[in-house]
């Protein structure tokens, strides 16, 4: 039996990639995005398995409007992937209001405020997949906010993990490395920046250029796996980097 999957960020990138190949194996998918054109689009692609949903995960009010909207068409949801989130690479001296705000809203409110919501359809046998990053870890200078966020997430994860278990609902962290498709053509600021954030890594021994890349569409397998395991079993934490070709 399919299962009912809902997905934040679902507009490009990994998640389309994983609303795409749930899709496909016969699942029904709940397509959550800031910019409802990009989610409408993949829903219409797909097909009648596929819900469209504007909202802004950064914002509680359209959380609750887009799940109250998901509970009238799923009463009980099977999986969240709290997939949403930006990165930028910047200092401190360089860190607007905006920037910051933007980031702690969509990586660390927007996946708490996705969670509570979802909650009342997840109890008795849910799965929430929180997305992370390599990032976490890796320390990157420049982007110690998102670094931060993502941090941030693993640990709430690791701690809901123990709060949720009494409804039966498990939580899995999915730290990812660097991804692309065929869409993804560079990085989304500056060239400058981008500059800027090369030589700074490579000045603390990391080269952003020889790391491994992984395909969007194969990073879909992982997830598929971790969708499938048994009811007996619990997957913390599933580090999933590039590999050079």
């Amino acid at each position: 039996m399919g299962k009912t999957i809902v997905i934040t960020g679902a507009g490009d990138g990994l998640g389309r990639a994983l609303a795409r190949r749930f899709a496909r194996d016969g699942d029904k998918v709940v397509l959550l995005g800031r910019t409802f054109a990009k989610v409408q689009a993949v829903a219409e692609e797909i097909g009648d398995s596929a819900l469209a949903l504007p909202c802004d995960v950064a914002d509680p009010d359209s959380v609750r409007a887009a799940f109250a909207q998901v509970a009238e068409r799923h009463p009980k949801i099977d999986v969240l992937i709290n997939n949403a989130g930006i990165y930028w690479p910047f200092t401190l001296a360089e860190a607007t209001d905006q920037l910051v705000q933007d980031l702690v809203g969509i990586n660390i409110s927007g996946t708490v405020f996705c969670t509570r919501e979802a909650m009342p359809l997840l109890r008795g046998g849910g799965l929430v997949i929180n997305v992370t990053s390599e990032s976490s870890v890796l320390k990157t200078p420049m982007m110690w906010l998102y670094a931060s966020t993502k941090h941030a997430v693993e640990l709430m994860s690791e701690m809901w993990a123990r709060e949720f278990e009494p409804d039966g609902v498990r939580v899995t962290v999915v730290r990812a490395g660097q991804m692309f498709d065929e869409t993804k053509t560079g990085a989304p600021w500056p060239v400058e920046t981008s500059m800027r954030f090369g030589a700074a890594a490579a000045s603390v021994g990391i080269n952003l250029r020889e790391r491994g890349l992984s395909h969007y569409n194969s990073v879909t397998d992982v997830f598929r796996a971790i969708l499938d395991m048994p009811a007996d079993t619990h997957l913390n934490l599933v580090a999933v980097n590039g590999r050079k070709p």
